[in-house]
């Protein structure tokens, strides 16, 4: 009873924080919101010049258990099951769908589909249909592998365009931008009810409980909510964990959070930490410290042109403090885990990127900041969009470290 009534508080604090402006909130009042016609006609252009730069007549776009997000990006439908889409420049769209029963909903969704069943063999009917149209190479979006690639394959010239695509999702039109600011709200709405509402006693498994709450009644969907709780006595959590445990919060602790909720396909990320019942102890001022200004400097550095070695280089003081990562310092986002994927100085993270930062893309700056011994760590940051000047917050949580039962 304790924990409902602390939960229900908690929720009054996150719905208070949502304050849409009248243009999101005229988009967020929607039951199945979609894009202009505008916008899905820019989508549709990137994706045919795609095709055109390998020679491709059509694509198949595909979802299968809710991987793959270019279904939902060119026609508004999650896929579900499954859905394969076969897209052919200047032609009406065409979906195969899994299952029977999502074929209502997903004809009232797909904006200017036409979706039929597949017939639990959606791939043998996607291939019927190519071949009546005469298509002789198929450009592949999506989870299609092993015999089904092989499949289609033996009927046609078949290339990959997941790449092509995940550069067409890097930088963002206004109208994703829009969406964006919604999952950003709807975030942080999370990160409210997390922070106001832990209290000694509950576990991490309520924590994430009341996470949800927080955004799910008003149409979000959970993305992620990563939870690391430890006493800063004694710390062992140096990241936040993928998993919630049945671990219960004590005085004393630390606990920091990596959450993003979505509006659709379109999600926040905010990162932040907070002490129950103590104030932090010297060692988590420190790391606080040292991640808010490597986030501080990091950001000053974005803009559009500026190399992503940049964005490594003004980290510095990370390790200058005496410190690492253990999580990755930078990430795109905002239609999947997008490049530049980028780790710290003394946590690399893969190859370098060598791309310039553009306006309107839109990056996840983290850092992470960990003790060398991996056994305490904060993490601190958020979604911003680079801008023509610099770089612009999505987020309104406000920066600090905070304290349990606080309102933010």
């Amino acid at each position: 009873m304790h924990w409902q009534t602390t939960n229900n508080d908690a929720n009054a604090v996150a719905s208070a924080s949502l304050r849409l402006p009248p243009d999101l909130q005229a988009i967020f009042e929607q039951n199945y919101p979609r894009f202009s016609d505008a916008e899905y006609a820019r989508r549709q252009a990137g994706m045919a010049r795609a095709m055109e730069a390998v020679g491709a007549d059509h694509a198949l776009i595909v979802t299968m258990q809710n991987v793959g997000n270019a279904t939902r990006w060119m026609t508004g439908w999650p896929g579900t099951a499954e859905a394969l889409l076969l897209f052919q420049p200047g032609e009406r769209l065409t979906m195969f769908v899994e299952y029977y029963n999502h074929l209502p909903l997903a004809r009232q969704m797909a904006r200017d589909t036409e979706v039929r069943w597949g017939e639990e063999q959606g791939l043998a009917r996607a291939i019927e249909e190519l071949k009546r149209r005469g298509a002789r190479r198929i450009g592949v979006i999506g989870p299609l592998s092993g015999p089904r690639w092989e499949a289609l394959g033996a009927q046609f010239e078949v290339v990959s365009l997941d790449a092509d695509y995940t550069t067409l999702r890097l930088v963002k039109s206004e109208e994703e931008i829009a969406w964006l600011r919604i999952g950003a709200a709807l975030s942080d709405a999370g990160m409210a009810a997390l922070v106001a509402g832990t209290r000694a006693g509950m576990t991490e498994h309520e924590l994430g409980n009341m996470v949800e709450r927080a955004f799910v009644g008003h149409g979000g969907t959970h993305v992620i909510h990563f939870i690391g709780s430890t006493p800063m006595a004694a710390p062992d959590v140096c990241v936040p964990r993928q998993f919630t445990s049945r671990r219960k919060i004590e005085a004393g602790d630390f606990v920091f959070c990596e959450l993003s909720a979505a509006w659709w396909d379109y999600s926040g990320q905010v990162l932040r930490g907070f002490t129950v019942e103590a104030e932090p102890t010297s060692l988590y001022r420190d790391l606080h410290a040292a991640a808010y200004e490597a986030f501080q400097s990091i950001t000053k550095a974005i803009r559009p042109g500026a190399l992503p070695q940049s964005l490594i280089d003004a980290s510095g003081i990370i390790e200058e403090s005496g410190f690492t990562t253990y999580d990755d310092l930078v990430h795109g986002f905002g239609g999947g885990y997008l490049p530049p994927i980028l780790g710290s100085k003394s946590r690399p993270a893969g190859q370098m990127p060598t791309f310039p930062l553009e306006e309107n893309m839109c990056l996840v700056v983290q850092p992470n900041v960990i003790t060398r011994d991996f056994k305490a760590g904060v993490q601190f940051g958020e979604l911003v969009r680079v801008t023509a000047t610099g770089f612009e917050s999505l987020h309104r949580t406000p920066h600090g470290m905070f304290t349990a039962g606080q309102a933010i």
